[in-house]
């Protein structure tokens, strides 16, 4: 157990991987459903992330095979708090529920992204109503899977404790921050010249108000854990709050506050701002490392507070963080190239 605040960065670089390689395919979907035309811009730079389901994967079966380092309720556990949803916490069936669903999630995605891509290579190939029916299925699966990802990894780590809303909260606050990374890779890919195609300057402007209104939803996501519980006078399930807010968390938790709310909310209420390459690059960083910060929060932050650990203060910390940010960065570059997105005289 005091090892637990170090192996949560692992489950904290899994999480921020796989839905980051979800949202890669799951974007230009949403936006082909909502009749956005830009999306033909983005959709294969947006794509090339799901270059990162074979990190995630890889990361999900490092943790799986580490039982009771990811998940303390296989040791620490007393029958009492095992008998809220005892059917979940049977670790036979995790295994076999979170491994069957990535490899569901993975195939529609990449199945998603390959339409696509057929589409322009070659038209005679495309198949128009197998991409329709893909994009009718991909966000149930992906909310369905989401729930259960979320689930398994941060709110059912203290047994007895859960939110009704916590499946919609974490999968808004991971694609909140897909939208922060896209936005970076979006700027450097653009401001290296290495993008082969016409890109609009608008585009920056449209990834401002996306992230704007999920800034707006994400707090009101984030709040409402908060207020059922406080307001409904739950004391079993405040007590990971209260834990999290005065034994240790609070710094942490008032920093991701900052970076994935009122930086974005301050700075995009401005129209000029929305219009500033650079300042929305920035807050696509703080988006992205304040949702690296949040789910360190709700990950660690299931266990007594004894076990407090500031996140990358140790050598494991950030070895294992930079190697999986150099793995992934070789990864997502690797599709870019293979997809013909970048020039290849770099």
């Amino acid at each position: 157990m005091e090892e637990f605040g170090s192996w949560s960065v692992l489950t904290t670089n899994f999480l921020i991987i796989l839905y980051l390689a979800l949202s890669g395919a799951l974007f230009p979907v949403i936006l082909h459903l909502a009749g956005g035309k830009w999306r033909m811009q983005i959709r294969f730079l947006s794509g090339a992330v799901t270059a990162l389901f074979p990190i995630a994967f890889v990361l999900l079966i490092i943790l799986l095979i580490n039982g009771e380092m990811t998940f303390p309720w296989l040791k620490n556990s007393s029958a009492e708090e095992m008998a809220h949803l005892p059917g979940w916490h049977n670790y036979s069936f995790l295994v076999a529920r979170e491994i069957i669903g990535f490899l569901i999630v993975a195939g529609l995605s990449v199945a998603a992204i390959r339409c696509q891509y057929v589409s322009e290579a070659d038209s005679e190939k495309h198949n128009p109503k197998m991409f329709g029916k893909l994009a009718v299925i991909m966000p149930f699966a992906y909310i369905i899977y989401g729930t259960m990802v979320a689930w398994d990894f941060e709110m059912t780590l203290q047994p007895g404790w859960h939110s009704a809303s916590y499946g919609a909260y974490q999968l808004q606050s991971a694609f909140h921050g897909f939208l922060g990374f896209f936005t970076l890779m979006l700027f450097f890919l653009d401001r290296s010249g290495r993008l082969t195609r016409a890109f609009d300057p608008k585009i920056y402007n449209y990834m401002a108000q996306f992230m704007l209104a999920m800034s707006i939803m994400w707090v009101y996501f984030y709040f409402t854990q908060y207020l059922i519980m406080w307001y409904g006078r739950l004391p079993t399930d405040m007590e990971r709050y209260w834990r999290m807010i005065d034994e240790g968390y609070m710094a942490l938790g008032m920093v991701f506050l900052v970076l994935k709310f009122f930086i974005p909310f301050t700075l995009f209420l401005f129209k000029k701002m929305r219009h500033s390459p650079p300042i929305i690059m920035s807050v696509g960083f703080c988006i992205i490392l304040g949702t690296w910060i949040e789910r360190y929060v709700w990950v660690s932050g299931s266990v007594p507070s004894e076990f407090f650990h500031i996140p990358l203060s140790s050598t494991f910390d950030v070895a294992v963080t930079a190697g999986i940010i150099a793995i992934s960065w070789l990864a997502v570059g690797w599709a870019l190239l293979h997809w013909w997105l970048i020039r290849h005289d770099a």
